[in-house]
């Protein structure tokens, strides 16, 4: 039986092991989440360890099991040329009038948060709306890119492929990507009140289409490939994508499915998107700590300790990330260790481990911001209702969510990401490793990091959550 197939026996045992953990009721003390009060099904410790040792276990099971050829994606349905022609275009004008519009209306709308369309539109919808969308069907960010939309259009226009001061750097690899994602989601998305101004929300969308359609003027198509945070940022989590369209020969794309580790055992190209694969694992989980009233205490203690301000909430922020970075470099140092028996060529094996944190990024990232997405949509779809003139009802996708049934979503996604995660681990190990044993040896750091950072994320999303 082939190794996938194996593994994806392995999820389908797990699950109901998973619901069962967390439908027991009653078992635990209650956790307050904003103003209302839910009993946790679990004390903490309990469900620490049978998370931890769920991702132990899947570890295990993979070491004892003898390994075999990983299976192809399987089309499952066939788009004709002329439709996915049509849905290009159709596609990639509207999300390009949609930002236009939106703008428009950040700077001429009124300036409440939950009642214009640019900050209902921008944050949720678009930026983390589309890394929904990535998980799940691969990036489409190619083809609704306004960037690119627009680069297109110059380029159409001068009739040739703009690039005024020569090709892209290539000592900068995606660094730009990095520090673009750094400041945009990770600092001024999660610590500023930039995302509930219309205005200063259309500000930072603004620059933000500057900095990409004069980059790619100044340095070609390469430019919005590499340093285009969203874009890099959307491709990362496209690798996790159980469902895929490609394009075929004849023109027309297939839409095939895929075991969710698959796209993980491909190595990055360079050290620059290592480090942004640990900055998506850290900056999802800072997001969910900046929501608790632990993280008040620490920013708090701190601010009093160094006597500083509101940037205090930054420097941990980057501290963090520093800290984050240093943890996978010290395990993927031990993980060549092991496995190879030197340590000579880490940084190789930086490249190839890397991507095999994107399923714990994922799964923390539909965990933590599938409720956000929704509710805004359906918001957006009241305000664009009425400013057509059109009567349309309160939608409220997530009527039926009860906080313990989302507690328990999360719970679930949180550990099925990272069992994703040690299986591609596991195969990566025994691509790279001569033998099964120094495959298994070169797994276990990571092992490790994966059932500590298990039981992080889990802490996280089962602390007191702050109005």
């Amino acid at each position: 039986m082939m190794a996938d197939r194996r593994a994806t026996v392995w999820l389908a045992r797990s699950l109901p092991v998973l619901v069962a953990l967390i439908a027991v009721p009653q078992l635990g003390r209650a956790h307050q989440i904003v103003t209302s009060r839910f009993s946790a099904p679990l004390p903490l410790p309990l469900l620490l360890a049978g998370a931890g040792g769920t991702v132990g276990l899947t570890a295990l099971w993979l070491a004892a099991t003898p390994e075999s050829t990983t299976r192809s994606p399987r089309a499952v349905a066939t788009i004709p040329s002329w439709l996915a022609t049509g849905v290009r275009h159709g596609v990639r004008g509207s999300f390009l009038l949609a930002v236009a519009y939106a703008l428009v209306v950040g700077i001429t709308g009124r300036q409440v948060a939950a009642e214009n369309i640019v900050t209902l539109f921008v944050w949720p919808v678009w930026f983390r709306g589309v890394a929904l969308l990535s998980i799940l069907v691969g990036s489409p960010w190619s083809l609704i890119s306004p960037w690119r939309a627009i680069y297109d259009g110059l380029t159409r226009l001068e009739n040739r492929e703009l690039s005024v001061l020569g090709s892209y750097p290539a000592a900068l690899k995606a660094w730009p990507a990095g520090v673009g994602f750094v400041l945009l989601l990770g600092i001024t998305e999660t610590l500023t009140v930039f995302p509930q101004s219309p205005r200063l929300t259309t500000v930072i969308v603004a620059v933000y289409a500057m900095v990409m359609v004069g980059g790619a003027v100044a340095y070609g198509p390469r430019w919005l490939r590499e340093a285009d945070p969203l874009g890099v940022l959307y491709r990362l989590f496209g690798r996790v994508a159980p469902l895929t369209i490609t394009a075929t020969e004849d023109g027309s794309y297939s839409l095939c499915v895929r075991p969710p580790w698959r796209g993980c055992l491909d190595p990055v190209e360079h050290g620059s998107l290592v480090v942004f694969v640990i900055a998506t694992v850290y900056t999802v989980s800072f997001d969910g700590f900046t929501n608790t009233a632990r993280f008040q205490s620490v920013l708090f203690g701190v601010r009093e300790t160094l006597s500083t301000g509101p940037e205090t909430s930054v420097l941990l922020y980057l501290v963090g990330l520093v800290g984050f970075v240093g943890s996978f470099g010290v395990s993927i140092w031990a993980v060549e260790r092991l496995g190879a028996g030197s340590a000579t060529d880490w940084l190789a094996a930086g490249r190839w481990f890397a991507p095999t944190l994107l399923p714990i990024a994922a799964a923390y990232e539909v965990a933590h911001n599938y409720p956000y997405v929704l509710r805004n949509l359906g918001q957006l779809a009241v305000v664009v209702g009425q400013q057509l003139g059109v009567a349309v009802e309160t939608v409220s996708p997530l009527g039926w969510l009860s906080l313990p049934v989302f507690w328990g979503s999360q719970v679930v996604l949180i550990v099925l990401g990272h069992v994703v995660a040690v299986v591609a681990a596991h195969r990566v190990a025994v691509e790279r490793y001569e033998g099964q044993a120094a495959a298994r040896r070169g797994h276990l750091p990571l092992v490790v990091l994966m059932i500590g950072y298990t039981m992080l994320s889990l802490w996280i999303v089962s602390q007191p959550v702050i109005a």
